[in-house]
């Protein structure tokens, strides 16, 4: 029974065990986006993206309130089309909040938008590269 089931540790006789594909290439490659940018994003686009979710909502509640108590009449169509302007404007603000984060180590202004044109040169960039290929 001794030595069952124990296999040896790095040492004399150890058998070195090959890494799997996926630690090679992820130890390779360097993370794309650092994570305080990751997270300048994510701050932004949750401003930039809910405002306008909840106005969205806000307007078919606003909508209601209002049809249920005859203040006002107003037509379903108004209050889809108000309602789509207002998550249309969410995806907007979603583009928006990837685009507007700076890279460098301040975060910028409070909007971002002179970052805006920089990052859109680093993604063209970065498809001119990926077409190219890692030989090119």
């Amino acid at each position: 029974m001794a030595g069952k089931g124990i296999k040896p540790t790095a040492g004399k006789g150890a058998v070195p065990q090959p890494r799997p594909r996926a630690e090679k290439r992820s130890s390779a490659r360097q993370q794309v986006i650092p994570d305080a940018v990751a997270n300048r994003m994510a701050r932004r686009i949750a401003i930039a993206t809910g405002i306008p979710t909840v106005l969205g909502m806000g307007v078919f509640i606003a909508s209601y309130l209002l049809v249920s108590r005859q203040i006002l009449d107003i037509p379903p169509s108004t209050t889809l089309a108000a309602s789509g302007a207002c998550f249309v404007l969410g995806l907007v603000g979603l583009s928006y909040g990837v685009l507007s984060a700076s890279w460098e180590s301040q975060p910028g202004s409070l909007l971002g938008s002179e970052q805006i044109g920089l990052n859109i040169g680093r993604i063209r960039e970065s498809l001119r590269a990926m077409r190219q290929g890692p030989n090119g």
